[in-house]
């Protein structure tokens, strides 16, 4: 099982080697599920351009993925739509929808989810897990404060609206396993451990290929930087891309 350590090592070796890591990830995946088993996770962002370049540098003809979510900006729309071989998802829900059945996501999804969970607890219950994160006396296996505490955002608790993390499920999440369900393919997305406490979590459980999920996954950019992406885009994607990506300021 990986460990923080060997993250953190991947993490600082320089990009050639990272790019050939990567490449070595997605060979795995590829030559595990075949050219026609897998997809890319295109969001038309700065992450997976890359990702989506590095993979068809290797594999032309693999098809990549976009969930158009009606909230993305014009100029990312546009850019997908530049590339070949892109399959456009819509959600079965709009924003407004889910905010209305749902909730609101607030701060993260990490937040919105502790919060969403505790709301349903009866009053006094304050034994739970997600409650002694609130209050700010979760403990770790030393005994000393749980880094996972939120107390910052407990008063959120009796905030006047909805709270909820599953708005990117339903409007991101569901597109693309149904996606996956109906053509029998397995996703390469462009997730990286150091965008968040629960990606770094992922990474740590089962590394970048993720063949023993439930619905198997790659992220072969795992241990890449957001420094070793704009290093990436500068030396190996055409300007007009670049510029093009930069300014939407999407990952």
């Amino acid at each position: 099982m990986p460990t923080r350590e060997e993250i953190k090592m991947l993490q600082a070796l320089p990009l050639d080697i990272k790019i050939r890591k990567t490449q070595q990830r997605i060979r795995e995946w590829v030559e595990y599920y075949g050219e026609d088993g897998v997809y890319v996770s295109f969001s038309g962002g700065k992450d997976s351009a890359v990702l989506l370049d590095i993979v068809r540098k290797m594999y032309p003809g693999i098809e990549a993925v976009f969930v158009n979510t009606g909230l993305e900006y014009p100029e990312i729309v546009d850019f997908v739509k530049q590339h070949e071989n892109v399959t456009i998802l819509r959600p079965k829900k709009n924003f407004r929808q889910v905010l209305t059945e749902y909730g609101y996501p607030v701060i993260s999804k990490e937040v919105s989810n502790v919060l969403n969970e505790a709301r349903k607890l009866k009053p006094g219950k304050t034994k739970t897990i997600r409650m002694q994160r609130l209050e700010g006396t979760l403990l770790d296996h030393d005994e000393n404060l749980s880094r996972y505490n939120i107390p910052q955002y407990k008063f959120l608790l009796n905030a006047p609206f909805r709270i909820s993390d599953l708005c990117c499920d339903v409007m991101k999440k569901n597109p693309s396993k149904n996606f996956e369900h109906k053509h029998g393919k397995h996703g390469i997305l462009g997730q990286m451990a150091d965008e968040s406490r629960l990606r770094e979590q992922k990474w740590l459980k089962v590394g970048c290929n993720g063949f023993q999920l439930k619905s198997p996954q790659s992220n072969p950019l795992s241990f890449w930087t957001n420094n070793d992406i704009l290093t990436y885009i500068h030396t190996y994607i055409r300007v007009a891309d670049c510029e093009r990506v930069w300014r939407c300021g999407t990952r």
